[in-house]
């Protein structure tokens, strides 16, 4: 595995434990389809959530949540509709930004900024 992939995967397991913490209920991590990817699917009260992971070191070259650029948010609204089908619930979008730091034992969490309807 990748750098890159475990410090993702390391920031999307943060983000689900957050989101629990806060009451969410998981539904899906990673779904992917032929439109594109969501990392996480939750249920909050009356609304199902699809949330955009972004894990980084700190914010020297912007907040994590600034790499969600409006195409990539095209993307994921047009993944969640195809995830949704005919169905018409409630939709919220919302990005976790997840900091961390390296130490010899692995990566800690310094902190998640949830942003809930970030889009």
């Amino acid at each position: 595995m990748t750098e890159k992939l475990s410090v993702g995967r390391f920031g999307e397991q943060a983000a689900a434990e957050y989101m629990v913490s806060e009451g969410m209920v998981i539904i899906k991590r990673n779904f992917y389809c032929r439109v594109g990817e969501i990392d996480i699917i939750a249920r909050d009260g009356e609304y199902t959530v699809f949330t955009e992971v972004k894990t980084r070191k700190g914010k020297d070259y912007g907040t994590a949540g600034e790499f969600v650029d409006f195409k990539k948010q095209g993307r994921i609204i047009k993944t969640a509709l195809y995830y949704c089908g005919t169905e018409d619930i409630a939709m919220r979008f919302d990005v976790a930004e997840v900091y961390y730091r390296q130490t010899k034992q692995g990566y800690i969490v310094e902190s998640i900024n949830y942003i809930k309807n970030a889009f």
